[in-house]
């Protein structure tokens, strides 16, 4: 038996599982684990790996799930996260699935745990082993390249129209704290809150990061930014998926931030 993020206990699925991820990063990671033939249905945001997601049935977004077309895939297990799906979906489900699974990684260090829960259930606990030494050997070299770099003062930006950021209490900030850096955000306490335009410059960030996900953000929106908090050189795309996606993305994440971090203090000293 494992259990998961809110206590449930699973015991050890047979070779026959038939897995339904509602979670983008959950899905990859399946593959990632060599359960792809297994995976028989995914969100419309369940993007990877390319071309090998394709073949796999799409049921709506992960807010709202097709829970007809889900139903009729018959699965026996069920992926699920406490941030990207709601409630209700999770309810609903408990009804007609046998195995809803909750995951909640919530820090860069809580993939390790995930990979151990997920190899245990579907029985690829050598893969997930596997991935935890990788894990841990992106995190090494993480650590060795944070340790030259000063902390900063980062507002990082999900969305325009309105703006909004992020708090402290999420895995991206985590994420970017391995580096030093700290968010910077309104003091409204949501985990996701909305930024006046008025308090853009009066954040006083260091650097203003703008995700490529879930808004595009593009070159016209770095311009908008540095006249908006007068930090010419401090607004910089980054690539979303690689600071937010936890499961095997995470290995990839740290390498990117390792490498990304000290180009950025350059270009803005």
């Amino acid at each position: 038996m494992v259990t998961d993020a809110i206590g449930q206990a699973h015991a050890r699925a047979g070779d026959d599982a038939r897995i339904v991820a509602l979670v983008p990063s959950i899905t990859e990671l399946l593959f990632e684990l060599g359960l792809g033939e297994q995976v028989v249905g995914r969100t419309g945001f369940c993007i990877h790996p390319r071309g090998a997601v394709r073949a796999v049935p799409k049921l709506g977004g992960t807010k709202d799930v097709d829970l007809a077309a889900l139903r009729a895939l018959a699965p026996s297990h069920v992926i699920v996260n406490v941030d990207e799906n709601e409630r209700a979906t999770y309810e609903a489900l408990c009804e007609f699935v046998p195995h809803v699974v909750v995951t909640h990684p919530n820090a860069p260090d809580d993939n390790l745990e995930l990979y151990r829960l997920l190899g245990t259930i579907f029985g690829r606990e050598r893969e997930a082993a596997r991935l935890g030494e990788r894990f841990c050997a992106a995190r090494a070299r993480l650590a060795a390249v944070a340790a030259e770099l000063p902390p900063r003062r980062v507002l990082y930006l999900i969305w325009r129209q309105p703006w909004m950021s992020i708090s402290a209490d999420t895995y991206i900030a985590r994420m970017l704290g391995l580096v030093q850096w700290q968010v910077v955000r309104p003091h409204d306490g949501a985990r996701y809150p909305q930024v006046a335009a008025a308090e853009l410059a009066s954040l006083e960030p260091d650097l203003v990061l703008l995700s490529s996900e879930p808004y595009p953000f593009r070159d016209k929106h770095v311009a908008e930014l540095e006249a908006t908090c007068a930090a010419p050189g401090r607004v910089h795309l980054v690539d979303g998926e690689m600071l937010s996606w936890y499961g095997s993305r995470a290995v990839a994440g740290l390498d990117y931030l390792a490498g990304t971090a000290p180009r950025l203090l350059e270009t803005a000293a």
